[in-house]
């Protein structure tokens, strides 16, 4: 398994500052409010979505969802392929929260990596496909798991329709907010469904915590959405909410102590925090404590 990610390179620092930024979501104008990593987080005056003050191109999932993101630590996973367990029953959760909504059909998993949502879904019945920059993972998904995972981004991608797609954890990442709705859109069969989930800037612990909120990262996050925020997209392409909630979310205890160490990895004390969280053992898997994430259905109106 080590040699899927032997050739991992870190990720270089391609992208241009753009000042003059309108808002991805409804174009208007926006501000700089902080600056997070060397880049600004910009808020529109309209309708208050956030957006990293970059300008990202079609190489920028690939460049950031790189083999590093998968088994490098920092702000990815020290081991992706270990949480495996744990995302496939994401995935039946979803599935079984879906059978209120719909029944099983045709569906594309955006930003599939491995496919291991994506298998839990098929465990419920569902006939998927998945989409993922990384070519390692795509491949896994396609060798270990049988699965049907193409390489590539959601901007350029061409497919023959469906009664879902599942965007989780993806949708702040798009380099081109406007285009891969577009596509959803296209690509979603009339009385279709979307499944998103994402982080909720408007929740109580991302306005605690203001600009240290640990979601404002760029440049691998370029979106901070709140729920309207999200519902006014979608609107813009044609899709309608049906229903929300918060996601029940469980991580490994080695994949939550390399993200704590990289948040901290500039604090006072950081090297005490460090000799507790070595106690923790890596195998043991942990629920996540707070309320900043929101899963969010809408649909597509029947022809």
């Amino acid at each position: 398994m080590d040699q899927l990610f032997q050739s991992a390179q870190p990720a270089p620092q391609a992208i241009q500052a753009d000042p003059a930024h309108p808002c991805p979501v409804c174009a208007a104008e926006s501000r700089r409010l902080f600056c997070k990593h060397g880049y600004w987080i910009r808020g529109c005056q309209s309708c208050e979505h956030r957006f990293a003050e970059l300008r990202p191109d079609p190489s920028h999932v690939a460049t950031v969802y790189d083999d590093c993101y998968f088994q490098g630590g920092g702000a990815g996973y020290p081991n992706y392929l270990a949480e495996a367990a744990l995302l496939r029953r994401q995935g039946r959760r979803y599935a079984k929260l879906l059978t209120r909504y719909m029944q099983p059909g045709r569906l594309l998993d955006v930003g599939a990596a491995a496919g291991l949502i994506l298998q839990g879904f098929c465990d419920y019945g569902w006939d998927g496909e998945g989409l993922e920059p990384n070519p390692k993972m795509a491949e896994f998904a396609c060798r270990e798991l049988a699965l049907n995972v193409r390489t590539g981004s959601l901007e350029g991608f061409s497919g023959s329709g469906y009664d879902l797609i599942t965007m989780i954890q993806v949708v702040p990442h798009f380099f081109d907010l406007q285009q891969a709705f577009q596509v959803a859109s296209a690509q979603t069969l009339p009385g279709g469904f979307w499944l998103i989930e994402t982080w909720n800037r408007d929740s109580l612990t991302a306005r605690l915590l203001s600009k240290n909120w640990h979601e404002y990262s760029p440049p691998s996050v370029l979106h901070w959405f709140s729920p309207s925020g999200l519902q006014e997209l979608a609107a813009q392409h044609g899709c309608e909410l049906v229903a929300q909630g918060r996601p029940a979310k469980w991580i490994n205890a080695a994949h939550a102590k390399s993200l704590l160490r990289y948040k901290l990895r500039h604090l006072p004390l950081r090297r005490f925090w460090s000799l507790l969280l070595a106690l923790i053992p890596d195998s043991l898997n942990l629920p996540y404590p707070a309320e900043d994430l929101v899963w969010m259905l809408f649909q597509k109106p029947a022809a």
